[in-house]
């Protein structure tokens, strides 16, 4: 009996190992929603300090920096997974998933970018938290469910960021810093821990 239930706990890792993106690690999405908390701060500190005359300069370099030091950290702790499980980090499920993620988010942040450019500063954090969202929702197929969970908070915050577009600052640290935390903590614990433990 014991013999058959650890066949099938293989085959079902199998599977899963070739239909599912396995190595997001909870700590990555911890450490991104701290550095989007510090990029919320210094964007929320800009705006009150320049009330008159906002320039999108800072605010878009302040963005890309976050963009890419989240982005670098996620990339660099699911690669140091995927070695430690003896996974490829490159194979058809991650360029799947990544098409999926990628193709909202590159248009969101283009449109994103536009409503910058043409001075519509108010309603920028709801269009990136929504995007984000549909970005998560759209790849979540390829990963954890609790990715898929994930997007739909972001969804709902950034429709409360354009409902309450004058603390759309607000809703962007909430929606990428603090979910960014908590999930991660739950993912962290669930898959890290646990399979660590169990090990």
């Amino acid at each position: 009996m014991n013999k058959q239930l650890e066949d099938l706990k293989a085959i079902r890792e199998m599977m899963e190992k070739s239909s599912k993106f396995t190595s997001i690690n909870g700590l990555s999405l911890v450490f991104a929603g701290i550095i989007a908390i510090i990029g919320g701060w210094f964007a929320n500190s800009l705006l009150n300090y320049k009330r008159e005359v906002i320039s999108i300069w800072p605010l878009l370099i302040d963005a890309i920096i976050v963009l890419t030091l989240s982005a670098g950290i996620i990339a660099l702790f699911c690669w140091r997974k995927s070695q430690k499980k003896h996974q490829p980090f490159f194979n058809n499920v991650t360029w799947r998933a990544a098409y999926h993620f990628l193709v909202p988010l590159v248009a969101g942040g283009l449109f994103s970018l536009l409503l910058l450019l043409r001075g519509n500063v108010a309603i920028v954090a709801a269009s990136t938290l929504i995007f984000y969202g549909l970005a998560l929702t759209n790849a979540s197929k390829f990963t954890f469910s609790e990715i898929h969970l994930l997007g739909i908070c972001e969804v709902i915050i950034g429709l409360l960021a354009a409902i309450f577009s004058y603390h759309g600052i607000l809703f962007w640290i909430i929606g990428f810093g603090v979910c960014h935390i908590i999930f991660g903590i739950i993912m962290y614990l669930k898959y890290d821990v646990n399979n660590h433990k169990l090990k």
